[in-house]
């Protein structure tokens, strides 16, 4: 066949087709993510106009029909004609790419919306949208279908005050889940409402009547407190705020005994989860300045010792944000900040107000001072234990665990490790096995608790021993991805209390030690039957107290045998293949980190030293409890 690639088969996607032919390059990706993306987009917008100091209000209705209306009162997007479109303004900015006021003509001098295109995508990905505006004493409206306008703005009615209303339905054909979770919308716009000092944000929940409102004075002073909620906390919240040639910087933070780090970092509000320069120049900052403190107080006493970074960041809670004219970001869903005049500017402002605090606060710069000096002793501990881990690892050739029954394949990508709970268990999983590709490490009890133990503590553990050196990646931060051996790494313990803590205390080792494994999606829950539902050589599993009755049901008149599963152990190896282990049948959990502030909260409040906080916990969700074995 003859090659008849020409300029016919060059394709040009007018206007917004090209959003909706490639929705992910806009919005990152089409699941639920990138569903209240589109929330996202719309809010920033008001969030901009509360920047700028015109709007005082927001409102955010999630409507029984899945519809999501923002509405604020702010200045309102002009309606009239736009000369280079000949198109209203406002039809200009929900149908343009890259139209809107935040290129420099002056509508805003910071905002967090910079590419003109979130208002346009989240209309050409909705299969309706209203625009209801208003200006001058007037009501405007504009409706749209898929991204095309069904008629001109036209004047609909009066309005005391000012402002823009956009209402949006998601399109089907673009989002095949266009369930909006209220608990995201809400920990988003308390996220908005502590960046934005005196905006009021409200959240109503048409489905169930659900509302919310947040309104903060102290800004980022209150969002480090409500961080440290739970927290045994070191001093007060240090609150930094200067206007610089380059913008706005804000700074709080605030020292815990907590083993862990908590740094969010905002560039006009827009949270940058990668960081950048701002948060750079933060560290930098911060390392220095507390070396030359401690080293003048007399915490370092030898020359050439210094605190290192992961010393200094122990027990950190911090809220970086700055606010700037011209902010570049990597992408449209504006992950990492990259202006390097922000660096700069960050670090000669914040050493010099760190160094001020120092001196006028003696009591809490000691504390501080302690406690990196604590984190450098045990992190020189625990580099002793891991040298002498790995150390012992290669004098016996990188000799696995005893009890671990690994797999034949050296592929990581095709093979798995299941982390079973007991030798009964163990020995039922090994039997039942596929050799080729699946290994099966059988754990003696409950591992160590590392909420409350450092990684000294955790490594002379010889469970957690025995995984690191199984997964072959090392561990905190020195794991590297690379050398993974296993891409599917599956906890597999009873249906039962003991069950649920132990897979709990593993959720918090590869939470706060092997991250990585999360983040990649290599981590997976295994889901094994609650019921064995039987009428003679007739057997089916059910994987919940509904699905049982189900089958109960469907046998009619016939009185089965049920069994309740409470340990893996009761299966012999060929129930667990069939139910569990079997590619074809089994059904796992992948583990995700979604919300990675709300994921530090909950494993903090589990698994921390702080029991009235997880006595309230377990009072607060006690009723949505299932299947539970007392």
């Amino acid at each position: 066949m003859a090659d008849t690639y020409s300029a016919d088969q060059i394709q040009v996607l007018e206007g917004l087709a090209a959003v909706r032919k490639r929705p992910g390059m806009y919005i990152g990706t089409t699941d639920i993510a990138g569903l209240h993306h589109m929330v996202w987009e719309i809010l920033d917008n008001a969030i901009d106009e509360a920047m700028a100091g015109y709007c005082k209000n927001i409102e955010i209705d999630v409507n029984g029909d899945g519809s999501v209306r923002v509405n604020d009162d702010g200045r309102g997007i002009p309606v009239d004609k736009h000369k280079g479109t000949g198109k209203s303004a406002l039809e200009t900015v929900l149908t343009v790419l890259h139209a809107g006021g935040k290129f420099g003509g002056g509508g805003y001098k910071v905002s967090g919306g910079l590419h003109g295109v979130g208002s346009s995508v989240v209309n050409a990905l909705s299969s309706h949208l209203k625009a209801e505006v208003r200006r001058d004493g007037k009501l405007y409206e504009q409706n749209y279908q898929k991204g095309d306008p069904m008629a001109p703005v036209k004047e609909v009615g009066t309005s005391t005050y000012n402002g823009t209303a956009i209402t949006f339905m998601a399109d089907p054909e673009i989002f095949p889940d266009r369930n909006f979770d209220f608990e995201t919308i809400v920990n988003r716009a308390r996220q908005q409402a502590y960046l934005t000092k005196g905006v009021t944000i409200r959240i109503h929940d048409h489905r169930d009547g659900r509302r919310v409102m947040f309104y903060f004075e102290g800004g980022i002073k209150s969002y480090v407190q409500h961080l440290n909620r739970e927290r045994e906390k070191i001093g007060d919240v240090i609150y930094v705020e200067q206007v610089v040639p380059e913008g706005l910087i804000e700074i709080s933070l605030q020292y815990t005994q907590s083993f862990q780090e908590t740094v969010v970092s905002f560039a006009n509000n827009i949270h940058t989860p990668e960081g950048g320069m701002h948060l750079t120049g933060f560290r930098s900052a911060l390392t220095r300045v507390l070396n030359n403190y401690a080293r003048k107080s007399e915490f370092l006493k030898e020359k050439d010792q210094n605190f290192s970074a992961e010393d200094v960041r122990e027990g950190l809670t911090a809220v970086i944000s700055v606010k700037l004219a011209d902010p570049q970001f990597e992408g449209q869903t504006k992950s990492k900040l990259g202006n390097a005049e922000m660096r700069t500017a960050v670090e000669a402002v914040f050493a010099d107000k760190l160094e001020q605090f120092l001196e006028e606060n003696p009591a809490d710069a000691r504390g501080i001072a302690a406690k990196c000096a604590l984190a450098q002793r045990a992190r020189l501990a625990a580099r002793a234990a891991r040298d002498t881990v790995i150390r012992k690892g290669a004098l016996e050739g990188m000799t696995l665990p005893g009890k671990l029954a690994d797999c034949s394949s050296r592929d990581p990508h095709s093979s798995e490790l299941y982390i079973v709970e007991g030798d009964s268990a163990g020995g039922s999983a090994k039997q039942g096995r596929n050799r080729e590709f699946q290994a099966i490490l059988p754990l003696r009890g409950k591992i160590l608790n590392v909420e409350q133990a450092r990684l000294d503590k955790m490594i002379a553990n010889n469970e957690i021993k025995n995984l690191v050196i199984a997964l072959g990646a090392g561990i905190g931060e020195t794991f590297d991805s690379s050398k993974l051996r296993y891409h599917r790494v599956v906890i597999m313990t009873d249906a039962d209390v003991d069950g649920a803590h132990i897979r709990t205390l593993l959720l918090t080792l590869f939470y706060r030690y092997l991250r990585p494994v999360i983040e990649l999606g290599y981590l997976y829950i295994a889901q094994p039957p609650l019921y064995k539902v039987a009428v003679g050589k007739n057997v089916q599993y059910a994987y919940s107290d509904e699905e049982r009755d189900k089958i109960i049901v469907g046998l009619g008149d016939k009185k089965p045998s049920i069994q309740r599963y409470k340990g893996l152990g009761e299966m012999n190896a060929e129930q667990l293949w069939e139910t569990t282990m079997d590619p074809e049948s089994r059904t796992m959990l992948r583990v995700n980190v979604a919300d990675a502030e709300k994921a530090d909260y909950v494993f903090e409040t589990l698994m921390g030293s702080e029991v009235s906080s997880r006595k309230k916990f377990i009072q607060t969700h006690a009723k949505r409890v299932k299947n539970l074995d007392i």
